[in-house]
């Protein structure tokens, strides 16, 4: 178990080590993005590959390798069936769109489920044969981008405010997934992801939960394609393409095991939100005709990388499982929200350096003391100074702690304990030589 839950532990630490990195240079690249539009548009814009990653997810704890390929041309049917339905005056009401959208893709899922069950047909080829149906029925049903959307969904996709019903569907839709691991429901899934042999001999309904994991399946792609119908306003019959590919990357980048038995929402999200941020970080250089394909082959790298990078996961894990994903993303988290309320609060500083006396948030962020910033570099009051030590002191005792620890259970001593003991005799050296004043320190010649 120990082992498992280390390796569970490397898996997490991916993302999270790449969602800060990437979070940082998305901020420091484009400073829009840390405002109340830039965040509200950024929900909008994210939220539809978050749930259908979600949705991919969910296949993919289920085993047998189930990638549903078809997730971005179902989204798409979805689309541009409430889409009509609407032009047509026929869907207004709220209830009534949600029902069609999340009835579509249970059904889709469910029929999905039927053929691979009974049939016996391998996943794979289901997923690819409803990723060229659902492609040619989305044209025959919406030949070209129109229409217009339900009217309740006029403002959904506007982006002036943080708090809107599409993050609403996304918390729910998150919320929902962790309720669902409280189930046995879900412990049989998992069982029948990792082998699903073991868990019919074990008494598990094999059948039936897999049929229950598409129906989830279809709900996180009806969601998903009302999110993507209050973003675009309109019907589009071929943008959903590209969201199968970018939902897969994000699901491998995440640390989704496509064989099975591993995933969930925090992988899946931390997935999604990196795929995001790694196109939105694209979008701030300037590569004229050729944008589109660079983004493509970043996408491409980082899926191949992703899959390699699974295969070295038990090798890192013996070296970082004394590291917490928690502890991790709670550290990075802080780090990541100093660098946004830096360039959030950056219009209060003058041209010469100096932060405006009178602003509440020197003294909200500032720990009741202006940030002191002049043109050789900046200079700390001795508040944020002592709390900068203290936490740099407490990281540093928390990490040479639990490597000794990991050292004291090794047979032998291993390469950090040489050179922690070497740094420790030389900063004793240079203790003495400073104590003795033969070390020049700060000396004019």
């Amino acid at each position: 178990m120990s082992q498992s839950s280390s390796s569970a532990s490397a898996y997490l630490l991916v993302p999270i080590l790449l969602i800060s990195a990437l979070t940082a240079t998305a901020v420091i690249r484009g400073p829009n993005l840390v405002s109340v539009p830039g965040l509200g548009s950024a929900i909008n814009v994210a939220a539809p590959l978050i749930l259908a990653t979600y949705a991919l997810m969910v296949l993919a704890v289920a085993g047998r390798g189930t990638v549903d390929l078809a997730i971005g041309p179902l989204m798409a049917f979805i689309n541009v069936v409430v889409v009509r339905l609407a032009t047509e005056g026929w869907l207004t009401s709220p209830i009534a769109t949600f029902i069609v959208a999340l009835g579509l893709g249970m059904m889709y899922q469910f029929l999905f489920a039927l053929v691979v069950i009974y049939v016996r047909v391998q996943p794979i080829i289901v997923a690819l044969s409803g990723f060229l149906a659902l492609t040619g029925i989305n044209l025959v049903i919406l030949p070209r981008p129109g229409g217009i959307a339900p009217p309740f969904m006029a403002d959904w996709g506007a982006g002036t405010s943080i708090f809107s019903p599409v993050l609403l569907i996304l918390a729910v839709a998150t919320a929902g997934w962790y309720i669902f691991t409280a189930t046995s429901f879900y412990s049989n899934l998992r069982m029948m992801g990792y082998d699903e042999r073991a868990a019919w001999t074990s008494g598990v309904k094999t059948d039936t939960v897999r049929i229950g994991a598409h129906l989830i399946a279809g709900i996180y792609a009806g969601l998903g394609a009302i999110c993507y119908t209050a973003l675009i306003s309109s019907g589009d019959p071929s943008r959903g393409q590209g969201v199968t590919l970018t939902a897969v990357t994000a699901l491998v980048l995440g640390g989704v095991a496509l064989s099975g038995g591993r995933g969930g929402a925090a992988s899946a999200l931390l997935g999604a939100v990196s795929i995001w941020l790694i196109g939105y970080v694209l979008a701030t250089f300037n590569f004229g005709a050729i944008q589109a394909f660079m983004t493509q082959m970043v996408y491409g790298l980082i899926l191949v990388l992703s899959l390699l990078l699974t295969l070295l996961v038990p090798l890192i894990s013996r070296y970082v499982s004394f590291v917490s994903p928690g502890g991790a993303f709670v550290v990075l988290g802080i780090i990541v929200t100093g660098i946004m309320i830096q360039v959030a609060t950056h219009g209060t500083y003058t041209e010469v350096g100096q932060i405006a006396a009178t602003g509440d948030l020197s003294e909200k962020y500032f720990l009741n003391a202006p940030a002191q910033v002049n043109l050789v570099g900046p200079s700390l009051s001795w508040t944020q100074g002592a709390a900068l030590l203290a936490g740099l002191a407490i990281l540093s005792l928390v990490f040479v702690a639990r490597m000794m620890d990991a050292e004291a259970h090794a047979r032998r001593l291993g390469l950090f304990m040489y050179v922690f003991i070497l740094g420790m005799v030389a900063a004793l050296f240079v203790a003495v030589l400073l104590e003795s004043g033969n070390l020049p320190v700060g000396r004019m010649p």
